[in-house]
Protein backbone atom coordinates (compact mmCIF):
# COMPACT_ATOMS: atom_id res chain seq x y z
CA UNK A 1 0.00 0.00 0.00
CA UNK A 2 1.63 3.72 -0.86
CA UNK A 3 0.64 5.69 1.99
CA UNK A 4 0.68 9.70 0.58
CA UNK A 5 0.88 12.74 2.18
CA UNK A 6 1.10 15.51 -0.75
CA UNK A 7 -1.56 16.67 -2.69
CA UNK A 8 0.65 17.10 -5.41
CA UNK A 9 2.04 13.59 -5.05
CA UNK A 10 -1.37 11.89 -5.02
CA UNK A 11 -2.08 13.63 -8.33
CA UNK A 12 0.86 12.91 -10.39
CA UNK A 13 0.16 9.34 -8.58
CA UNK A 14 -3.38 9.44 -9.77
CA UNK A 15 -2.43 10.84 -13.36
CA UNK A 16 -0.15 7.86 -14.14
CA UNK A 17 -2.94 5.15 -13.24
CA UNK A 18 -5.62 7.17 -15.70
CA UNK A 19 -2.98 7.23 -18.24
CA UNK A 20 -2.95 3.51 -18.45
CA UNK A 21 -6.76 3.23 -18.06
CA UNK A 22 -7.17 2.25 -14.38
CA UNK A 23 -10.61 2.60 -12.63
CA UNK A 24 -10.31 4.00 -9.38
CA UNK A 25 -12.75 3.16 -6.56
CA UNK A 26 -12.54 6.13 -3.45
CA UNK A 27 -13.65 5.21 0.40
CA UNK A 28 -13.24 8.28 1.76
CA UNK A 29 -12.83 7.96 5.81
CA UNK A 30 -12.44 9.47 8.70
CA UNK A 31 -10.27 6.76 10.33
CA UNK A 32 -10.90 4.82 13.34
CA UNK A 33 -11.83 1.99 10.55
CA UNK A 34 -14.20 -0.46 11.34
CA UNK A 35 -15.34 -3.87 9.42
CA UNK A 36 -18.15 -1.16 7.86
CA UNK A 37 -15.42 0.90 6.13
CA UNK A 38 -13.94 -2.03 5.42
CA UNK A 39 -17.05 -3.44 3.73
CA UNK A 40 -16.46 -0.70 1.78
CA UNK A 41 -12.67 -0.70 0.98
CA UNK A 42 -13.90 -4.68 -0.24
CA UNK A 43 -16.19 -3.63 -2.66
CA UNK A 44 -13.77 -0.64 -4.08
CA UNK A 45 -11.24 -3.60 -4.50
CA UNK A 46 -13.92 -6.17 -6.36
CA UNK A 47 -14.99 -3.12 -8.63
CA UNK A 48 -12.17 -1.38 -9.68
CA UNK A 49 -8.67 -1.52 -10.73
CA UNK A 50 -7.07 0.56 -7.84
CA UNK A 51 -8.63 0.87 -4.64
CA UNK A 52 -7.97 4.41 -2.58
CA UNK A 53 -8.68 5.02 0.57
CA UNK A 54 -8.48 8.63 2.51
CA UNK A 55 -8.32 9.19 6.45
CA UNK A 56 -9.31 12.80 7.31
CA UNK A 57 -10.28 14.14 10.41
CA UNK A 58 -12.23 17.05 8.89
CA UNK A 59 -12.27 19.92 11.48
CA UNK A 60 -14.84 22.02 9.21
CA UNK A 61 -17.64 19.23 9.41
CA UNK A 62 -17.66 19.53 13.09
CA UNK A 63 -19.15 22.24 15.59
CA UNK A 64 -17.80 24.13 18.27
CA UNK A 65 -19.25 22.34 20.65
CA UNK A 66 -18.41 18.76 18.99
CA UNK A 67 -15.73 15.99 19.12
CA UNK A 68 -13.13 17.26 17.01
CA UNK A 69 -10.25 17.25 19.60
CA UNK A 70 -11.09 13.64 21.26
CA UNK A 71 -11.70 12.04 17.94
CA UNK A 72 -10.71 8.56 17.73
CA UNK A 73 -7.22 8.43 15.82
CA UNK A 74 -5.52 5.14 15.27
CA UNK A 75 -3.34 5.24 12.04
CA UNK A 76 -1.42 2.24 12.82
CA UNK A 77 -4.26 0.35 13.04
CA UNK A 78 -6.23 1.15 10.64
CA UNK A 79 -3.11 0.83 8.27
CA UNK A 80 -2.79 -2.39 9.06
CA UNK A 81 -6.72 -3.33 8.31
CA UNK A 82 -6.44 -1.52 4.64
CA UNK A 83 -3.12 -3.75 4.03
CA UNK A 84 -5.01 -6.51 4.82
CA UNK A 85 -7.46 -5.97 2.79
CA UNK A 86 -5.01 -4.74 -0.31
CA UNK A 87 -5.61 -1.05 -0.86
CA UNK A 88 -3.60 0.40 -3.13
CA UNK A 89 -3.03 3.81 -2.15
CA UNK A 90 -3.66 5.58 1.42
CA UNK A 91 -4.16 9.57 1.13
CA UNK A 92 -2.94 10.82 4.71
CA UNK A 93 -3.04 14.22 4.89
CA UNK A 94 -2.38 17.22 7.74
CA UNK A 95 -5.42 19.30 7.99
CA UNK A 96 -2.98 22.61 7.40
CA UNK A 97 -1.79 21.02 3.89
CA UNK A 98 -5.93 20.78 3.11
CA UNK A 99 -7.36 24.06 4.50
CA UNK A 100 -4.08 26.30 4.47
CA UNK A 101 -3.54 29.85 5.89
CA UNK A 102 -6.11 32.09 3.92
CA UNK A 103 -8.43 29.49 2.29
CA UNK A 104 -11.96 30.42 1.83
CA UNK A 105 -13.71 28.11 -0.87
CA UNK A 106 -16.33 25.56 0.49
CA UNK A 107 -19.56 23.80 -1.38
CA UNK A 108 -22.57 24.50 -0.17
CA UNK A 109 -25.37 22.20 -0.99
CA UNK A 110 -28.31 24.19 -1.10
CA UNK A 111 -31.44 21.84 -0.62
CA UNK A 112 -34.51 21.10 1.53
CA UNK A 113 -32.98 18.18 2.86
CA UNK A 114 -29.96 19.62 4.46
CA UNK A 115 -31.66 21.55 7.23
CA UNK A 116 -33.06 18.44 8.44
CA UNK A 117 -32.13 15.65 10.51
CA UNK A 118 -28.51 16.09 11.16
CA UNK A 119 -28.17 18.95 9.26
CA UNK A 120 -30.32 20.78 11.49
CA UNK A 121 -29.00 19.22 14.12
CA UNK A 122 -25.25 20.32 13.27
CA UNK A 123 -25.24 23.49 11.19
CA UNK A 124 -22.77 23.73 9.14
CA UNK A 125 -21.75 19.86 9.11
CA UNK A 126 -22.98 19.27 5.71
CA UNK A 127 -21.07 22.49 4.20
CA UNK A 128 -18.09 20.96 6.03
CA UNK A 129 -18.30 17.01 4.34
CA UNK A 130 -19.22 18.24 0.94
CA UNK A 131 -16.21 20.39 0.66
CA UNK A 132 -13.81 18.22 1.58
CA UNK A 133 -15.55 14.93 -0.36
CA UNK A 134 -15.35 17.48 -3.21
CA UNK A 135 -11.25 18.40 -2.58
CA UNK A 136 -11.12 14.11 -2.92
CA UNK A 137 -13.01 14.07 -5.67
CA UNK A 138 -10.82 16.51 -7.44
CA UNK A 139 -7.73 15.09 -6.28
CA UNK A 140 -8.71 11.51 -6.81
CA UNK A 141 -10.61 11.25 -10.03
CA UNK A 142 -12.25 7.92 -8.88
CA UNK A 143 -14.64 6.50 -11.01
CA UNK A 144 -16.79 5.27 -8.18
CA UNK A 145 -16.67 6.48 -4.54
CA UNK A 146 -18.15 4.30 -1.85
CA UNK A 147 -20.35 5.65 0.98
CA UNK A 148 -22.07 3.60 4.72
CA UNK A 149 -26.11 3.98 4.10
CA UNK A 150 -25.97 4.44 8.07
CA UNK A 151 -24.92 8.14 7.33
CA UNK A 152 -28.19 7.77 5.06
CA UNK A 153 -28.38 11.74 4.67
CA UNK A 154 -24.90 12.40 3.64
CA UNK A 155 -25.10 10.16 1.04
CA UNK A 156 -28.22 11.96 -0.25
CA UNK A 157 -26.25 15.18 0.23
CA UNK A 158 -23.43 13.78 -1.77
CA UNK A 159 -25.42 12.82 -4.79
CA UNK A 160 -26.84 15.50 -5.07
CA UNK A 161 -23.57 17.56 -5.11
CA UNK A 162 -22.13 15.04 -7.65
CA UNK A 163 -25.13 15.99 -10.06
CA UNK A 164 -24.95 19.84 -9.59
CA UNK A 165 -21.60 19.94 -10.08
CA UNK A 166 -21.05 17.02 -12.59
CA UNK A 167 -18.74 15.22 -11.10
CA UNK A 168 -17.85 12.04 -13.40
CA UNK A 169 -18.27 9.84 -10.54
CA UNK A 170 -20.83 7.21 -9.63
CA UNK A 171 -21.78 7.18 -6.01
CA UNK A 172 -21.85 3.85 -4.43
CA UNK A 173 -24.37 3.42 -1.05
CA UNK A 174 -23.46 0.56 0.81
CA UNK A 175 -25.53 -1.26 3.43
CA UNK A 176 -25.30 -0.59 7.20
CA UNK A 177 -22.83 -3.32 8.93
CA UNK A 178 -24.07 -3.66 12.40
CA UNK A 179 -22.32 -5.93 15.20
CA UNK A 180 -23.73 -9.31 15.97
CA UNK A 181 -26.22 -7.66 18.85
CA UNK A 182 -27.20 -5.22 16.42
CA UNK A 183 -25.45 -2.21 17.15
CA UNK A 184 -24.42 -0.03 14.11
CA UNK A 185 -20.87 0.00 13.49
CA UNK A 186 -19.30 3.53 14.29
CA UNK A 187 -16.47 4.91 15.06
CA UNK A 188 -17.58 6.46 18.21
CA UNK A 189 -18.98 3.48 19.57
CA UNK A 190 -14.94 3.35 21.12
CA UNK A 191 -16.17 6.36 23.32
CA UNK A 192 -19.17 3.96 24.89
CA UNK A 193 -18.09 1.94 28.39
CA UNK A 194 -19.22 -1.54 28.38
CA UNK A 195 -22.62 -0.50 30.26
CA UNK A 196 -23.24 2.72 27.53
CA UNK A 197 -22.90 -0.07 24.68
CA UNK A 198 -25.42 -2.37 26.23
CA UNK A 199 -27.73 1.30 26.45
CA UNK A 200 -26.80 2.38 22.81
CA UNK A 201 -28.52 -0.90 21.93
CA UNK A 202 -32.19 0.91 22.16
CA UNK A 203 -31.24 2.23 19.14
CA UNK A 204 -31.39 -1.08 16.80
CA UNK A 205 -33.65 -2.57 18.90
CA UNK A 206 -36.55 0.43 18.43
CA UNK A 207 -35.67 -0.12 14.35
CA UNK A 208 -36.25 -3.32 14.99
CA UNK A 209 -39.93 -3.11 16.57
CA UNK A 210 -40.63 -0.24 13.92
CA UNK A 211 -39.97 -2.24 11.55
CA UNK A 212 -41.87 -5.32 12.29
CA UNK A 213 -44.82 -3.04 13.22
CA UNK A 214 -44.78 -1.66 9.90
CA UNK A 215 -44.31 -5.27 8.24
CA UNK A 216 -47.33 -5.81 10.13
CA UNK A 217 -49.51 -3.36 8.47
CA UNK A 218 -48.91 -0.46 10.47
CA UNK A 219 -48.70 2.96 8.22
CA UNK A 220 -49.61 5.68 11.14
CA UNK A 221 -46.71 8.20 11.99
CA UNK A 222 -48.01 8.99 15.52
CA UNK A 223 -47.92 5.46 16.63
CA UNK A 224 -44.22 4.17 15.10
CA UNK A 225 -42.72 7.14 16.72
CA UNK A 226 -44.10 6.64 20.21
CA UNK A 227 -43.19 3.59 19.78
CA UNK A 228 -39.65 3.85 19.26
CA UNK A 229 -39.18 6.58 21.75
CA UNK A 230 -40.51 4.37 24.44
CA UNK A 231 -38.13 1.79 23.33
CA UNK A 232 -35.55 4.17 23.77
CA UNK A 233 -36.53 5.84 26.88
CA UNK A 234 -36.45 2.20 28.77
CA UNK A 235 -32.62 3.23 28.01
CA UNK A 236 -31.80 5.44 31.53
CA UNK A 237 -28.85 7.28 30.01
CA UNK A 238 -30.50 7.60 26.61
CA UNK A 239 -31.49 11.21 25.07
CA UNK A 240 -33.42 11.32 21.63
CA UNK A 241 -32.02 14.31 19.38
CA UNK A 242 -34.56 13.45 16.88
CA UNK A 243 -36.87 10.30 15.63
CA UNK A 244 -37.45 10.97 11.92
CA UNK A 245 -39.97 9.30 9.84
CA UNK A 246 -39.44 11.00 6.32
CA UNK A 247 -39.66 10.37 2.83
CA UNK A 248 -36.34 8.66 1.37
CA UNK A 249 -35.46 10.95 -0.66
CA UNK A 250 -36.89 14.37 0.21
CA UNK A 251 -36.46 13.55 4.33
CA UNK A 252 -39.68 15.32 4.41
CA UNK A 253 -41.65 14.26 7.54
CA UNK A 254 -44.73 11.29 6.41
CA UNK A 255 -48.13 10.95 8.26
CA UNK A 256 -49.14 8.26 6.52
CA UNK A 257 -45.56 5.85 5.89
CA UNK A 258 -45.47 4.59 2.56
CA UNK A 259 -43.64 1.65 2.40
CA UNK A 260 -42.36 1.97 -0.98
CA UNK A 261 -40.19 4.97 0.16
CA UNK A 262 -39.82 6.23 4.05
CA UNK A 263 -36.63 6.03 5.80
CA UNK A 264 -37.07 5.67 9.57
CA UNK A 265 -33.95 7.94 11.35
CA UNK A 266 -32.51 7.82 14.73
CA UNK A 267 -30.17 9.99 16.61
CA UNK A 268 -29.66 9.13 20.24
CA UNK A 269 -27.50 10.73 22.56
CA UNK A 270 -25.65 7.85 25.24
CA UNK A 271 -25.17 10.12 27.57
CA UNK A 272 -22.64 12.32 25.87
CA UNK A 273 -21.98 10.23 22.64
CA UNK A 274 -23.94 11.04 19.92
CA UNK A 275 -25.13 7.81 17.84
CA UNK A 276 -27.14 7.62 14.70
CA UNK A 277 -29.14 4.48 13.00
CA UNK A 278 -31.39 4.45 10.15
CA UNK A 279 -33.84 2.08 8.97
CA UNK A 280 -35.42 1.78 5.16
CA UNK A 281 -39.30 0.18 5.49
CA UNK A 282 -38.96 -1.22 1.82
CA UNK A 283 -35.89 -3.44 3.12
CA UNK A 284 -38.26 -5.17 5.67
CA UNK A 285 -41.45 -4.92 3.88
CA UNK A 286 -40.69 -5.93 0.45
Amino acid sequence: MKIIRDEKELQNEIFKLKAQGKKIGLVPTMGALHEGHLSLVKKAREENDVAAASIFVNPIQFGPNEDLAKYPRTFEADCEKLEKEKTDILFFPEASSIYPEGYGTYINVENNFTDKLCGAKRPGHFKGVSTVVGMLFHLFQPDRAYFGLKDYQQVLVIKKMVKDLRFPVEVVPMPIIREEDGLAMSSRNKYLSPEDRLEALCLSRALKLAGDRVKNGERDRKTIYQLIEKEILKSKNAKIDYISIADAQTLEEREIIDPSSTLIALAVFIKQVRLIDNLLVKTVVS
